[in-house]
C-alpha cells in the first residue's frame, strides 16, 4: 500500500521536522513515513511522555489512524473492555442518579460510530516502534521560534542555542505551542481559560465496587451532570480503571476574562473536590472519595484562528485547535489534521516548489472543520452544566444531546484529501 521507506532518500526534495513528539507528533512522523518522507521530530521532555491518563478516539479517529496505517498497533495495545462503543450515558449528579438522556439509544446511531478507550502511555507505546529511523528523534529540545532564511528555509532555534534547518516545519507542540507564533504573530492572544477546572484521577474499579457503588462502572461512558459541574467516568486498561475527570466551572464572569498566572496543573487537597461538589449523590461522591491525590487542571481553548498556515511552517493538533474536551474530540481532530496532511503532502504532485499551495490547501479543508467542532465542544460543556433547576429538564436535555456527535464521527476525511488536491491542482492551472 505505501511505497517502501529509505531513510537516506527520502521520496521527496524537501526537509521535514517536527516540533513536538506526543500523540500527534509521532503519528505524523509514521505517517509521513508511510509514503515516504522522512521527518525530523525534536520534543522538550527527555522520553515520549503524556502528561494525563485515558484519552477517547471516536470513530472519525479511528479512520483517521487506519489511514495513517497504524490503527492495527494501536489496537494491540488495548483489549476488548476498550474496544467498545463509546456512547455517553448521562446520569444526574444530584440525587438518585436517574438516567436522563442514553446516547446508546440515539435513533441517529449506527454500529459504525464506535470507538475505543486508550492510555495515553500505552499510545505512544504502540507508535514508537513503528519509527522506521528512531535516531531521527531528538528529546531535550525546546523550540523557542522559527525565522525564514533568505533561500526560503526555515530556522528552528532551540533553548540550548543549536538550530536546525528544514524546508517545512510542522508544529504539533500543544497547546502552549511555540510554533504558532510564527504562523498567528506573537502580539496576538489566542489562549483563553474556559473558566473550567478538571479534577482528575485513576480509581481501582474493586474499591468503588467495595464501597457500594450502584452504577454499572465497567463498561460505559458516564457522564454525570448538574448546574455548573459534571463528572466524566470511563474505564481504561481492561476495565479494572475507571478515569474520573470531575468538571467545575464559574460562569459568572465572560470566557477569556481570567488569566491564569500560575501552573495549569497542580496537585490539590481532595476536600476542595469534596467541598465543591457538596451536596451530589450517594455514586458520585463515593467516586470523588476515592480521588485520593486528585490534580487540577485549569481547562484552556483557543479562540478560532483564521488560519493554521504561513509559509513553509504549518500546525496540526493542539497547537492550532486546542479546544474544550466536552466532546472528546481534541485528539481526534489532531489525527484528522495528520492524515490530511500526510496525504497531501505524500500525493506524487507535492514538492518543494509547490509546497507553499499544498500546504494552503491544507488551510482550506481543515480550518472550517477543526473550529467548528472547537466551537461545538465550548458549547457541549455549557449544556453539560445546565441540568436541573434552574437550567434544562430530562426532556429539554435529549433535544440539546440528540445528534451532537454526529458531525463530529461521519465526516468525510477523504474528500476533504480530495478537494485539497482539487484546489491545488486549481492554483497551479490558473498560473
Amino acid at each position: 500500500m505505501y511505497p517502501a521507506y529509505n531513510p537516506d532518500a527520502s521520496t521527496k526534495d524537501f526537509r521535514v521536522a517536527i516540533v513536538g513528539g506526543g500523540m500527534c507528533g509521532l503519528a505524523c512522523a509514521v505517517g509521513l513515513a508511510r509514503v515516504g518522507i522522512h521527518s525530523v521530530i525534536f520534543e522538550t521532555a527527555p522520553k515520549f511522555d503524556e502528561v494525563g491518563a485515558g484519552v477517547g478516539l471516536g470513530p472519525n479517529a479511528l479512520r483517521a489512524l487506519q489511514g495513517l496505517g497504524v490503527l492495527d498497533s494501536v489496537l494491540s495495545r488495548t483489549d476488548e473492555a476498550q474496544r467498545t462503543a463509546r456512547r455517553m450515558l448521562f446520569v444526574s449528579g444530584p440525587g438518585e442518579h436517574e438516567e436522563v438522556y442514553d446516547y446508546d439509544k440515539s435513533s441517529a446511531f449506527t454500529s459504525e460510530d464506535n470507538g475505543i478507550g486508550i492510555f495515553r502511555p500505552a499510545f505512544l507505546d504502540a507508535l514508537f516502534p513503528l519509527l522506521p529511523d528512531q535516531k531521527a528523534t531528538h528529546f531535550n529540545k525546546r523550540c523557542t521560534s522559527v525565522s525564514t532564511l533568505p533561500s526560503g528555509a526555515q530556522l528552528l532555534h532551540f533553548a540550548d542555542g543549536t538550530t536546525h534547518e528544514a524546508d517545512l516545519v510542522i508544529g504539533a507542540d500543544g497547546i502552549r505551542s511555540t510554533t504558532r507564533s510564527a504562523v498567528v504573530g506573537t502580539d496576538k492572544k489566542v489562549l483563553q481559560f474556559t473558566n473550567t477546572v478538571a479534577y482528575r484521577g485513576l480509581v481501582p474499579l474493586d474499591a468503588l465496587k467495595k464501597d457500594g457503588i450502584k452504577t454499572d462502572m465497567s463498561e460505559r461512558l458516564l457522564n454525570y451532570i448538574g448546574i455548573d459541574k459534571h463528572i466524566i467516568a470511563f474505564p481504561i486498561r481492561s476495565g479494572q480503571i475507571i478515569n474520573i475527570v470531575a468538571f467545575a466551572s464559574d460562569n459568572s464572569v465572560p470566557v477569556g476574562s481570567v488569566e491564569i498566572n500560575g501552573p495549569w496543573v497542580e496537585p490539590v487537597p481532595q476536600q476542595e473536590v469534596l467541598d465543591r461538589y457538596n451536596g451530589w449523590g450517594h455514586d458520585a461522591m463515593i467516586i470523588l472519595n476515592h480521588l485520593k491525590n486528585p490534580s487540577k487542571w485549569y481547562v484552556h481553548t483557543l479562540t478560532p484562528l483564521e488560519t493554521f498556515v504561513r509559509g513553509k511552517v504549518v500546525l496540526v493538533g493542539d497547537a492550532v485547535r486546542a479546544m474544550a474536551p466536552h466532546l472528546g474530540s481534541g485528539v481526534g481532530q489532531g489525527f484528522e489534521d495528520v492524515y490530511v496532511l500526510c496525504q497531501l503532502l505524500g500525493h506524487p504532485s507535492t514538492n518543494l516548489s509547490n509546497l507553499e499551495d499544498v500546504l494552503k490547501a491544507y488551510d482550506k479543508v481543515r480550518q472550517p472543520r477543526a473550529n467548528m467542532v472547537l466551537e461545538q465542544s465550548l458549547r457541549a460543556g455549557v449544556i453539560f452544566e445546565s441540568y436541573g433547576s434552574p437550567g434544562y429538564g430530562a426532556n429539554d436535555m435529549e433535544g440539546h444531546l440528540a445528534g451532537i456527535w454526529e458531525p463530529i464521527w461521519r465526516h468525510d476525511l477523504d474528500g476533504d484529501v480530495a478537494a485539497a488536491i482539487a484546489k491545488v491542482k486549481e492554483w497551479t492551472t490558473s498560473d
